[in-house]
């Protein structure tokens, strides 16, 4: 029986973000090449899309599956023709990848798959193809983001756009319709990530136990040529108390403050040389009880030195990229005194417990003192508060532009993780 998966691909449009797809079981950098090269996966891998000679409905979305019980997806990575990723979620069985916003109508685009057997070998296929344009008099729909719920004080709104929008008139037209209210009130502003999404943060950090809502009055009001404004539902947050972690690698500390005031220090052992932690303002994405790392997710071949694969628990995630905090428990004796990790913070598995029961989505970990490269503001969840605020403001359809023409928040994007 072959180990290999036959991965089925439905091309389609669906959002596209600036947050990049990785797989769930990430742990730091994905910038280290593999060791050996991969097995070719191509006879393998069953593709199904538009007909030959036809451009894919940008209305559908994007879809890879594993249907070999003995394999499993490990990585998808989809960018148009300038770069741009698409966003998606991996399932924890490795079975299904898809993407969780639209891609853009009318693009170029490559898709990369890495697979595995169950005798961890690797995999790879490369696809590509073509969307088509949008249908005349569109209906430009605006979704808003996260999901309702409380969030920590860093939680920035998200507008994703169904079509994309370039004109800085366009945009404006769009960025005044799409409403941010907060009680108490803030001074806040959106910042274009890209063509299709856009960002809201305050000044400073939401006040605690604040409520936020964000509606949309661009229903019926003419965008552009042939694209009008659509309907959207509207979103409601509440804030809840103001937690931040301060994470010091120089120290190998982190110290938790609630609502100012600090309520916990804990021991703790950042990225080694070569797999720095980022530096920079951070903001809670998510947790997982139990994640699998193993290495071959960044890169490193599986028997070489620097090659791991360990169950981990308490997974606090910070980067789309794999970046947790999260426990550590082969590596207490490091703790406190030395860096060791691969990207992650490791701390004990009695304080890695406290830390996730402690945060949510939205907070914020700060690390400090690291010789890593610095947050990304957008591509790799949400570094927004690392853009200070006239930078922010720049990022705006209604405030000035850049001499180049593009926005901060634009600039930022297309510029390459070191």
């Amino acid at each position: 029986m072959s180990h290999s998966p036959r991965i089925r691909t439905v091309m389609g449009c669906t959002l596209l973000v600036a947050a990049l797809g990785a797989s769930a079981t990430a742990c730091g950098s994905s910038s280290h090449p593999l060791a050996e090269k991969p097995y070719d996966a191509a006879d393998q891998i069953e593709v199904s899309g538009p007909a030959e000679g036809k451009k894919a409905d940008p209305d559908k979305p994007l879809e890879v599956t594993s249907e070999d019980d003995g394999s499993r997806i490990t990585d998808v990575t989809a960018t148009d023709g300038i770069g741009r990723y698409v966003a998606g979620e991996l399932s924890a069985d490795g079975s299904r990848w898809h993407s969780t916003a639209p891609l853009a109508a009318d693009a170029h685009y490559t898709v990369r798959v890495s697979t595995e057997d169950e005798d961890g070998a690797p995999g790879r296929k490369v696809l590509t193809f073509d969307t088509a344009k949008p249908d005349k008099n569109k209906a430009l729909k605006v979704t808003f983001g996260p999901d309702a719920g409380t969030y920590g004080v860093g939680q920035p709104i998200t507008a994703e756009l169904s079509a994309p929008v370039k004109d800085k008139a366009a945009r404006a037209i769009v960025e005044r319709a799409l409403k941010v209210d907060s009680q108490p009130a803030v001074n806040g502003s959106w910042t274009w990530v890209d063509d299709k999404h856009l960002h809201y943060r305050p000044e400073e950090y939401w006040p605690a136990h604040a409520t936020v809502e964000a509606h949309s009055n661009l229903e019926g009001i003419k965008v552009a040529d042939r694209l009008w404004g659509g309907a959207a539902k509207s979103l409601r947050l509440t804030i809840g108390d103001r937690i931040e972690a301060i994470t010091d690698a120089g120290s190998h500390s982190m110290t938790v403050y609630r609502n100012g005031e600090e309520i916990n220090q804990i021991p703790v052992t950042t990225g080694k040389p070569g797999f720095e932690t980022r530096n920079g303002v951070k903001v809670v994405l998510g947790k997982e009880y139990f994640v699998r790392m193993r290495s071959t997710s960044i890169g490193i071949a599986a028997g070489s030195s620097d090659s791991y694969d360990l169950p981990v628990y308490y997974a606090t995630r910070v980067t789309w990229s794999g970046e947790y905090v999260h426990a550590a428990p082969w590596s207490t004796g490091s703790q406190g005194s030395a860096n060791v990790s691969h990207g992650c913070t490791g701390m004990s598995t009695s304080n890695a417990e406290w830390f996730f029961n402690t945060v949510r989505a939205g907070d914020i970990v700060k690390v400090v003192n690291s010789n890593g490269a610095q947050m990304d503001p957008f591509g790799n969840g949400f570094g927004d508060w690392n853009l200070n605020w006239k930078s922010w403001e720049k990022g705006s359809a209604i405030q000035a532009t850049t001499p180049s023409g593009h926005s901060t928040a634009e600039q930022a994007r297309l510029s390459p993780e070191v």
